[in-house]
């Protein structure tokens, strides 16, 4: 049947490695959405120059920011691969970055597992996922509201 959990200390590798991992990947999360909210504030800076084609400019902008935002999923799931093949949890960094882009996007389809004794890691990477995808959603429908063609400042 598997891993039998035998006490809570089962996991608490993955809890020690895991917190810190959180930790890191939203900030960094967060400096990069600055970065690019910075990057997209000057691009709307001077509205006038691009008056003809607002809609346009607004379309070109946001792609260019959910681009950048997608990236910035990378990295973050690029430092848990880096991680788990640190502790070797995983074999390999090709399947390390696929269970990690997995996990955090809670797409789960991939035939690939962690170790069974750090397998609590991904559970946490994926809870990791849900936040970085809702600061991300939130950040998205900010800029889309304050930069919506039409829209006074």
């Amino acid at each position: 049947m598997g891993t039998q959990i035998q006490d809570v200390g089962f996991w608490g590798q993955s809890w020690l490695v895991g917190v810190p991992l959180i930790a890191l990947t939203v900030v960094v999360h967060v400096l990069g959405l600055g970065l690019i909210r910075a990057a997209f504030a000057r691009a709307f800076r001077d509205r006038e120059r691009y008056h003809r084609f607002p809609l346009y400019h607004f379309a070109l902008v946001m792609c260019f920011t959910v681009t950048l935002v997608t990236g910035l999923h990378v990295v973050e799931a690029t430092i848990w691969a880096a991680a788990f093949m640190l502790i070797g949890a995983m074999p390999n960094p090709h399947l390390a970055m696929l269970y990690s882009i997995s996990a955090m996007t809670a797409y789960g389809h991939a035939q690939v597992y962690l170790e069974d004794h750090w397998q609590m890691l991904g559970a946490l990477e994926s809870l990791t996922g849900l936040i970085l995808f809702g600061l991300t959603t939130a950040f998205l429908y900010g800029m889309i509201q304050r930069a919506w063609p039409g829209r006074e400042q």
